[in-house]
């Protein structure tokens, strides 16, 4: 039944636990996913009476016990792999977009290959809130079929995913829809007010109003770079309808840094605004940050459209994956434009909704969000009890 530990006058028991996902790489997105699971597995293992020891599998094991303090093995090393997984209790998968063939033929068969591993050594294996499919290799499907159908608990970040399960053969009734686990990450301790720092003073002790921040996060997409420029265009726009300050948002560098200074080069004249570019660092906790000093958001990056969601930062969406759709349907919003069609008029008026009456659009969706954010602990509240 595993170990246990005194710790003042509660009984706690001790769960190590692997968890699986692209970790270690440096992506802000899926580095949110991680150190949002850590954060939720904690606080409710307090709940519960758990202690929950993790050990990532990541592709820079140093860099990842150094950035979360908790042990890590290489991800590619199957000895180190399976040691982690025999000492273990069980294996969690995800979160993000792991069960997909975008990316390539490989990546499938790593994951499924990781759970099913955790299945032999008779570990009990959790799915955590991941985002299955695009799947366009159909010889795929059983892999996939095969380790969710043993899986102990089950959970997507979207109907979508569940109906794709479902398709390929997983009872329905036991897959839970729940949002991604960043919708619940918290701020570090502490929170700055929204629209950047404190103005300095003018003459005469006034101090001058500063033009609202907008976060801009974009990614390469089309190899021609004309989503790029189309964005340029909508957000060089903006810039000239109003004084704006755009700060540029990379969540997975160096590729949305440069995405990003290619953008700013094509803004043309910014008349009265100004465009620049954040450095964050590594930690998902700062740019959670950085985007709470924003006022609205222009998003591409999901996890930059999740941030602003969870700090209820008004924002926009491009879509360039069905999962910007998936996660705007779910606040009642529609993506701004795409990857193939963005019109500046439509964008400037869009951001100046925003910008104008944040209040109403925190009124008008801020019951979404708090659904999600409450719902977004699920996962982690199921896991542990049956870790106990």
């Amino acid at each position: 039944m595993g170990t246990a530990v005194q710790e003042g006058q509660n009984q706690f028991q001790i769960r190590r636990v692997v968890l699986s996902g692209y970790y270690g790489f440096r992506n802000s997105g899926d580095e949110a996913v991680l150190k949002s699971i850590l954060f939720a597995l904690a606080e409710e293992g307090k709940r519960q009476g758990v202690t929950i020891v993790p050990v990532v599998l990541s592709g820079d094991p140093s860099w990842t016990t150094e950035m979360y303090g908790v042990e890590a093995v290489h991800r590619m090393k199957l000895g180190e792999v399976v040691r982690a997984l025999r000492g273990s209790h069980g294996l969690i998968s995800g979160g993000g977009s792991l069960l997909q063939d975008a990316t390539g033929a490989a990546t499938i068969p790593y994951y499924t290959g990781v759970i099913k591993l955790a299945q032999l050594l008779r570990k009990p294996t959790f799915i955590y809130a991941q985002g299955i499919g695009p799947v366009n290799r159909r010889w795929m499907d059983p892999l996939i079929r095969g380790v969710m159908r043993r899986s102990a608990y089950l959970s997507v970040r979207d109907a979508e995913s569940a109906e794709l399960l479902g398709r390929m053969g997983v009872p329905r009734d036991r897959i839970e829809v729940v949002p991604d686990p960043v919708m619940a990450l918290p701020l570090p301790a502490a929170q700055p007010l929204a629209g950047g720092a404190a103005a300095p003073a003018a003459a005469g002790g006034a101090v001058p109003p500063l033009p609202p921040v907008v976060g801009v996060s974009l990614r390469h997409w089309r190899k021609d770079g004309a989503d790029l420029a189309r964005a340029a265009a909508a957000l060089g726009a903006l810039a000239r309808s109003r004084a704006v300050r755009l700060r540029f948002l990379p969540f997975h560098t160096p590729s949305d840094a440069e995405a990003s200074r290619r953008v700013m080069e094509q803004l043309g004249d910014l008349g009265e605004s100004t465009a620049e570019i954040a450095s964050p660092g590594d930690d998902p906790q700062a740019m959670l940050l950085e985007v709470s000093r924003c006022d609205a958001l222009f998003g591409m990056r999901l996890h930059a459209l999740i941030y602003a969601a969870n700090l209820s930062v008004p924002l926009v969406g491009l879509s360039y994956d069905p999962k910007i759709d998936q996660f705007l349907n779910r606040l009642g919003l529609k993506p701004v434009g795409t990857t193939e069609t963005l019109d500046p008029s439509s964008f400037t008026a869009a951001m100046g909704r925003l910008l104008d009456d944040p209040a109403g659009w925190r009124a008008e969706h801020g019951a979404a969000i708090e659904r999600l954010k409450r719902e977004a602990r699920n996962p982690a509240k199921q896991i542990v009890a049956k870790l106990r």
